[in-house]
């Protein structure tokens, strides 16, 4: 059993990094070619991966700007911190468009990636659904348009077992006759962990692979094939079984751990530990000792993390149980999480419009 037979299916440059440095290509420091920033913005985290051609071969990840957004704003369903996250998000967007070189008053063509009839995979569809679009306006009717506005236009392409047309020839169709000067991805991504789940936001100018992350690869949307700037935006909506069984024994492990060291306490609570469900939190400094993991798991708690999920892979792909797994609850943040981006995108676009004011454009 080796840990390099496994691909973890993920589409998020930082877990992309993590992966490199489990399979001890990287100990300490910096990756060449990668470099790696995090700041926080009020309850917001954002993290900042930038590559280049050296750490694409690194990583694996095409050269460009990854941003990612740390939020739980739409599994708590939070108002305000929904509000806060789709601040960053046109913040975020608005740096990338400078980055490239993209002027205020620019065209843009947003597509919406992803079959609209499949939920966890509905999230580009829903979102341009909510986008501001006023292409026609300034086609048509240019004298009722403001200062203020750009045009835009959007388009869902569909997946290629729908229309039997690759994604990619029906973007650069539509992009010959627009003319656009700029283009927005947004698609649904897979993640390597389940507390990314519907809470982290990827923006990147790096293009990207639509099914990439659940074993679809298509054509690439990027500068290079296109031949203008490609903004992605990306949010993880799925994880498949080998994460989730992988993820399970470290939960149990972190509990195991937390419990441990709490029966040490002399203020050991005597409150049953299920009452406590709702608040608890689990972190690596939970985890016991590796001497422990190994007599509470045998040879499964000796395992690092790359030959755990190697193991995962070889037991459940053979079976045919290495499901692409989505949340119970995925149709209301497929819908919100639409929302919340549509909302940054508009602020970011538009001058005129305001995060608070761009509450919903559905057509």
């Amino acid at each position: 059993m080796s840990g390099q037979d496994y691909e973890v299916r993920t589409d998020l440059a930082v877990e992309a990094k993590e992966m490199y440095v489990e399979k001890g290509k990287q100990k300490k420091g910096q990756i060449k070619g990668v470099e790696i920033s995090e700041k926080q913005e009020g309850n917001i985290r954002i993290s900042f991966v930038n590559v280049d051609r050296e750490g694409s071969e690194q990583i694996g990840k095409s050269p460009g700007s990854y941003r990612t957004i740390y939020s739980d704003a739409i599994k708590r369903q939070d108002t305000s911190l929904q509000h806060e996250t789709a601040k960053a998000v046109c913040n975020q967007l608005i740096e990338l468009l400078d980055k490239n070189q993209v002027k205020k008053d620019a065209t843009g063509l947003i597509v919406g990636l992803g079959n609209r009839h499949v939920t966890p995979d509905a999230l580009g569809p829903l979102a341009i659904e909510k986008v501001l679009v006023t292409n026609h306006l300034f086609v048509h009717q240019p004298e009722y348009v403001a200062e203020g506005y750009r045009r835009v236009a959007t388009i869902n392409p569909g997946v290629m077992g729908v229309t039997g047309i690759e994604t990619s020839d029906i973007i650069k169709g539509v992009i010959e006759k627009l003319k656009p000067d700029f283009v927005i991805a947004i698609d649904a991504l897979a993640s390597r962990s389940i507390e990314r789940v519907n809470a982290t936001i990827q923006l990147s100018d790096a293009g990207i692979h639509p099914g990439s992350g659940v074993g679809n690869k298509r054509k690439e949307l990027s500068k290079e094939t296109l031949g203008l700037p490609v903004i992605a935006i990306g949010v993880p909506t799925v994880v498949d079984a080998v994460t989730i069984t992988s993820d399970a024994i470290d939960y149990v492990l972190k509990h195991i751990g937390k419990e441990m060291k709490e029966v040490d306490k002399p203020s050991k609570s005597l409150t049953p530990a299920g009452m406590n469900f709702g608040t608890r939190k689990l972190s690596n400094e939970d985890l016991p000792s590796p001497e422990k993991r190994e007599k509470i798991f045998g040879m499964i708690g000796s395992l690092d993390e790359q030959e755990k999920r190697a193991l995962m892979q070889e037991v459940l792909t053979p079976l045919g149980h290495n499901l692409m797994v989505t949340p119970k609850e995925i149709d209301g943040y497929i819908e919100d999480m639409a929302h919340l981006l549509a909302k940054g995108i508009n602020a970011a676009l538009h001058e005129n419009v305001k995060v608070e004011e761009a509450s919903s454009y559905s057509r």
